[in-house]
């Protein structure tokens, strides 16, 4: 769980690393999960980046049944976003994001509030919670994040390559302004991030996949007043600590 001095980091800077949150045993159970699921085969599609490169990306908005649901209802996880909002939170949406080796694009920088503003929300109190579930460091693509940009606002968005990104111009003047972050993660590491965080990631370079799981959240006082949102707004059952690991010891038994 997020610690409480963390905190202010996460309102200073706009976002905040959990590091060790899951354990390696966890995180293998997590991968298994993405290579088997059906659900992440049959909704998963292609992004390209401005340079042609393409990522791959899967997107549900309800609880998955299943380990990855467990995950997205895990007490680690929604304990840590109640801690950093200061409110109780419901899912949004979750998603599996692919960076193949030696071919794994960008993504370009964006807000996800730019994404969202649009469906409805009358704030941005959003915040996404990505999973590392592989090693992320510059040459497989990790995150990149601009410090404190979530201070600017919600910046207007158009497309870049087959992507939906912050307004170049203004976005060059802002990259002069705030300090550009690496964030680099281990597996099993969690990175809390801002809706109006400005962040992107490079290509894949390396010879290894970057895999990461990310569960959004909306503050309940941030119902969507206008247009359908995502996820239903209902409170969150949040399983058992050792949920995850506990679900494949009892699948192997069966």
């Amino acid at each position: 769980m997020i610690l409480r001095e963390q905190v202010l980091d996460f309102h200073r800077d706009g976002f905040v690393l959990a590091e060790g949150m899951f354990s390696q045993d966890e995180v293998d159970v997590m991968l298994v999960a993405v290579e088997q699921s059906q659900r992440v085969a049959q909704t998963t599609w292609s992004a390209t980046d401005s340079e042609g490169r393409s990522s791959k990306i899967s997107l549900w908005m309800d609880i998955a049944d299943d380990v990855l649901g467990l995950v997205s209802t895990h007490p680690r996880i929604v304990n840590s976003l109640r801690v950093l909002m200061g409110e109780d939170v419901y899912h949004w949406h979750s998603k599996v994001m692919l960076k193949l080796a030696r071919e794994g694009g960008a993504w370009e920088w964006h807000q996800d509030y730019g994404y969202w503003y649009h469906d409805g929300c009358p704030y941005p109190r959003l915040v996404s919670a990505m999973i590392a579930l592989d090693r992320a460091d510059e040459e497989n693509g990790c995150l990149r994040v601009l410090v404190g940009s979530h201070h600017l606002g919600r910046l207007d968005h158009g497309r870049v390559g087959s992507q939906t990104g912050a307004e170049l111009e203004r976005l060059a003047a802002i990259e002069r302004l705030l300090p550009a972050r690496l964030v680099e993660a281990s597996p099993g590491d969690v990175l809390f991030f801002h809706c109006n965080l400005l962040h992107s990631s490079g290509p894949n370079l390396s010879d290894r996949p970057r895999r990461a799981y990310i569960c959004c959240y909306n503050a309940f006082s941030n119902i969507p007043i206008i247009g359908k949102g995502h996820g239903a707004p209902v409170p969150i059952q949040m399983c058992a600590d050792d949920a995850i690991v506990r679900a494949t010891m009892n699948a192997a038994n069966q």
